[in-house]
Parts: structure tokens; C-alpha cells; sequence
């Protein structure tokens, strides 16, 4: 879905198909059959973006075999898609039936992590529709804090990465004229876990194609204020390339039997749910949401909230909310002033499975209706801010 900014600009909203796991190059062709196009068609329109997640596997088979790049590119225009963002942050496996930690790996001190992030901007750069030229790569932030933070090494190996793929960008677009830019991407318990950890580390870097992505649910799970995040980062220089629009769990009274009880619902085997409460004595967490709900973890006199990307257009119910909030605060900075932050905004809600029993999809078509209802809610939000949808 494409919007006109106030100031002439296009805005790009689209949905991240991390929601539909598939390894395979078959299993992407049948997101788009089965999922990516009912999408569309619910919602009456004629083009729909969508936020690709090519795990290594695909992603190996579309580089070596220009025919099947080819292909898939042609179906997305026949389906009414289009690409101009990738998620770059899972590596392979995120459909098994336990990811948790899995998630982080390999990171930046690895090649493999540059090595296929290398190849999905040689991709992006091919499926950018005709009249885009810039695509953007969300990207893991660095690594999970540990062994990292122990590696008196690993510093200095990712920003030799990050310095690496910045040149190889450059390379592509003097090759392509397509401008492909990676965002790191904040996330609790991770070495960059805020947008404040991400300015030292982008700043090392120095280069324009490597920013960050700001998620407003990880934004929320850290307590961090928007409009604090988001002038730290214009102050330093760090482009927001992208943004994921998505909503956490949040809990008032952690203290009460009752939203232990309505917490203790949404933990579950497959995904980690880090936990994070602001205190007087600054940000307490724990890695997922069960050590939190078990009790003695976390205090309990300020509100907790949990890394649970819920839908957007339905919250929980009492006694617990969504940090939907935050999302319209930061959507508002982000491309509400004179001149939008970012151009490219995806929802990515790849939880609905990981939800309780009782709130999950049962069909492809409930499915599809509730990610048509995200994106009708992110739609509302920007036109209420002035941009004006395009068909």
C-alpha cells in the first residue's frame, strides 16, 4: 500500500510474511497463493506490499538461479504484490516448534550473517518494483548480549562486517541504481536492546545505508518514549530506515493474582517473550515471560510489559492491554511532521499461533481477516495524519 506524504514523498505500508514461515522457495510461492493475495483481495485493493522473509535456503536458490528470480518476481506483479522490504533478522527455522534463542543466530560476528545479508540485498535489488528505487533489510542488532559481552573481540568483528556490507551496498547500487539500506533492529536482551545502544555501534560505522529499524514493540517492551528515542537519533545522525509497526503486552498490576493469571496465558514454548518493568532504579527484565509470571523475578509495583507482538486492531482483554499507544506516538513523529523519518512501514504481527488457544486463527481465511484488519488500522492511522493513500 503506497501513501503520499504531505511533502510530495510516497510511504510504503506493507506486512511481514514472517507471519507464514516457509524455508523453502516452494513454501514462498504458496505464501503468496494462499496468503499474500486473499489479503489483498479483502482489502480491495490492487496492489499490496508485502515485507518478505526469504530464509537462507530460498534465499541461496533465487542467487544462484537467476530463472527462479525471475519467476517469483513475475508472480508477485501477477498476484498485485510488491517488495521494497525485506526481513532480514531470522536466519532459517522460525516455523519450528521452538525458536527462543535460535532466533539470534548467526549473528554479526559470524560471515554467515553477512554473507546472507549480502544476498538479500542482491535480491531486493532485483524485486524492487520498476518505479521504486530504494529498498531496506531489517537486521538482527548485532547479536544476543551473551557471549558478546564477553567476546573482548566481537565489537570490532561485527563493525568489520557492518563496514564490509556497507561497501558491497555501495557496489550494488553503482551496479543497479537500487539504493538497498539495513537497519539494525533494537531488541530486548539483545546487545543493542535499545535505540540508544544502537547510536555508539551506527556511529562507528559512519555510513548512510546502515541505520536502524525501529519496532514499537521492542520500542515498548523497553519502556523506552518515542519522541526521546527518535531526537536522540536525529541529533546523532542515524537514519530510521525502517520501522515495524507492532503492539506488546502490557500488564498495570503484575502484582495482582489475576494478571499473573491472564500473563501466564500468553507464555508459551515457541517464541522468547523478554519481560521488562522501569523502575526507580532503571530497567528490570528477564528473558521470557514465564520467569516473570513465576514470581520473585521482577518487582511488581510498576507495570511490566512483554516482547508479545499482539494484533493490533485487538488487544487483550482486561485486565491486560496492548502499547498500541506507543505505536500511534511514534508513527506520528515518524511521519507526521513536514517531512516523514522513514519511508517504509511494516506490521509485523508473526505471533497469531503463538496466541492462547482461544484467540489464535483456526483457518487461512480468519487468518487473513484479522492481518487485513492490522493493516485497515495502520491505514486509518496514516490518513489520519495527513497522507493520502494512493491506488
Amino acid at each position: 500500500m503506497r501513501f503520499r506524504h504531505p511533502d510530495g514523498s510516497i510511504v510504503h505500508l506493507s506486512y511481514c510474511t514472517n507471519v507464514h514461515p516457509a524455508e523453502t522457495l516452494d513454501g514462498v510461492r504458496a505464501q503468496l497463493r494462499d496468503h499474500c493475495e486473499p489479503v489483498r483481495r479483502r482489502l480491495g485493493r490492487d496492489r499490496l506490499g508485502i515485507g518478505l522473509w526469504l530464509a537462507r535456503e530460498a534465499a541461496r536458490v533465487l542467487v544462484n538461479d537467476p530463472a527462479e528470480l525471475r519467476a517469483l518476481r513475475a508472480e508477485l506483479d501477477s498476484r498485485g504484490l510488491e517488495v521494497v522490504t525485506l526481513n532480514g533478522f531470522p536466519y532459517e527455522g522460525f516455523g519450528a516448534d521452538e525458536v527462543k534463542y535460535r532466533v539470534y543466530r548467526p549473528d554479526w560476528t559470524e560471515p554467515e550473517r553477512l554473507a546472507h545479508t549480502t544476498d538479500l540485498a542482491r535480491l531486493l535489488a532485483a524485486l524492487l518494483p520498476d518505479d521504486v528505487t530504494e529498498g531496506t533489510i531489517s537486521t538482527l542488532p548485532l547479536a544476543w548480549r551473551t557471549p558478546y559481552a564477553t567476546d573482548p573481540g566481537a565489537a570490532r568483528t561485527a563493525r568489520a562486517a557492518l563496514t564490509t556490507l556497507a561497501q558491497r551496498l555501495e557496489a550494488l547500487a553503482e551496479l543497479t541504481g537500487k539504493s538497498i539500506r539495513i537497519g539494525l533492529e533494537p531488541e530486548p536482551g539483545c546487545t543493542v536492546e535499545t535505540t540508544a545502544d544502537a547510536i555508539a555501534p551506527l556511529t562507528d560505522v559512519g555510513h548512510e545505508r546502515i541505520g536502524i529499524c525501529i519496532d514499537t514493540c521492542h520500542l515498548a517492551t523497553s519502556f523506552e518514549d518515542p519522541d526521546t528515542a527518535l531526537d536522540a537519533l536525529t541529533a546523532a545522525g542515524i537514519p530510521v530506515v525502517k520501522s515495524q509497526l507492532s503492539a506488546a503486552l502490557h500488564a498495570e498490576h503484575p502484582h495482582l493474582p489475576e494478571v499473573r493469571t491472564a500473563l501466564a496465558a500468553f507464555a508459551e514454548p515457541r517464541f522468547l517473550h523478554q519481560t521488562r518493568t522501569s523502575t526507580a532504579a532503571g530497567l528490570r527484565g528477564t528473558d521470557d515471560l514465564d520467569e516473570a509470571v513465576a514470581g520473585g523475578a521482577l518487582p511488581d509495583s510498576t507495570p511490566w510489559r512483554a516482547h508479545f507482538h499482539v494484533p493490533l486492531h485487538a488487544p487483550p482483554a482486561p485486565p491486560l492491554t496492548s502499547t498500541l499507544p506507543v505505536l500511534r506516538t511514534t508513527l506520528a513523529r515518524l511521519v507526521g511532521g513536514p517531512v516523514p523519518l522513514t519511508r517504509h512501514l511494516e506490521v509485523e504481527t508473526y505471533t497469531w499461533q503463538a496466541l492462547p488457544a482461544e484467540l489464535r486463527p483456526r483457518t487461512r481465511t480468519q487468518l487473513a481477516d484479522g492481518i487485513a484488519a492490522e493493516l485497515t488500522l495502520a491505514r486509518d492511522l496514516l490518513v489520519d495524519l495527513g497522507l493520502k493513500e494512493l491506488p
